[in-house]
């Protein structure tokens, strides 16, 4: 009996040194809760996520999800903008609590940060001039063909998988340079989702999408590696949000045209 009592009075005490050894986990979401504050990374210039509007307003689908979360948590929103290849850095960083963005929740990305649900999906297509003799994004695939893409993007990586004969060419700073690029006769095609597509053609009228979808992809905000009770919190406002359909009414409205008479 003596040494039963010694047995757990070592591993009592052993135990309580591993609680003291262990630090407590980060909790991104109290600390958003006791700053007052909601610090999200979206992109410096990527209508129709985030953009600038006439009034000189950040505005956008990411930007206007990310209000409405702020304001349920009763916080402020603060927003920090990005070219896209510094979203998940300023993030990783501490700089930024969430990335707000059009960001397909990747492997490769999943690895480094926590994804929320799908707060929308993204049909990605092939856009060419409206004389162009092309009809499918099949005959895209061959030399002498130059396709465009947002640089770092899962746009891209479609482009290298499904069309790696063609020459791909990749920017910076939004979706924007793709379609002036394809405007002025640069590019033979660009790759980017259908409602960025339908800007692009009210924008620009000389442009068409050619036939098929080459990938439907989920687009989800991120948060911090350790931070799973605001990734938890996330996924519980997509879920609230879809079933009283504000979340999808926000969609239909941004990836129509709509939006254009009022920005």
């Amino acid at each position: 009996m003596l040494k039963i009592k010694q047995w757990l009075g070592v591993a009592g005490f052993a135990l309580a040194a591993m609680a003291v050894s262990v630090p407590a986990q980060a909790d991104e979401l109290a600390d958003i809760l006791k700053r007052g504050e909601l610090r999200v990374a979206v992109q410096t210039s990527g209508p129709l996520m985030s953009f600038m509007d006439k009034t000189g307003k950040r505005t956008g689908l990411a930007v206007e999800v990310a209000k409405r979360m702020a304001d349920d948590l009763g916080v402020k929103l603060v927003l920090q903008d990005y070219e896209w290849k510094g979203l998940i850095p300023a993030l990783l960083s501490g700089k930024a609590d969430m990335v707000a963005a059009d960001m397909t929740p990747t492997p490769q990305r999943a690895a480094q940060v926590l994804f929320s649900l799908p707060m929308f999906y993204a049909d990605t297509v092939a856009v060419v001039p409206k004389d162009s003799p092309y009809k499918s994004y099949g005959e895209l695939d061959k030399e002498g063909v130059t396709v465009g893409a947002l640089g770092a993007s899962t746009y891209a990586e479609v482009g290298k998988k499904m069309l790696p004969k063609a020459t791909l060419k990749e920017f910076s700073g939004g979706s924007a340079p793709v379609g002036q690029a394809l405007s002025s006769g640069r590019l033979d095609a660009g790759i980017m989702s259908l409602s960025t597509a339908n800007q692009f053609l009210a924008d620009f009228g000389t442009l068409r999408v050619l036939d098929g979808v080459m990938v439907r992809e989920p687009l989800a905000f991120a948060v911090g590696p350790n931070a799973v009770r605001l990734k938890f919190w996330l996924d519980n406002w997509q879920t609230l949000k879809t079933a009283d359909n504000s979340l999808p009414e926000l969609v239909k409205y941004w990836y129509s045209t709509e939006w254009k008479k009022e920005h």
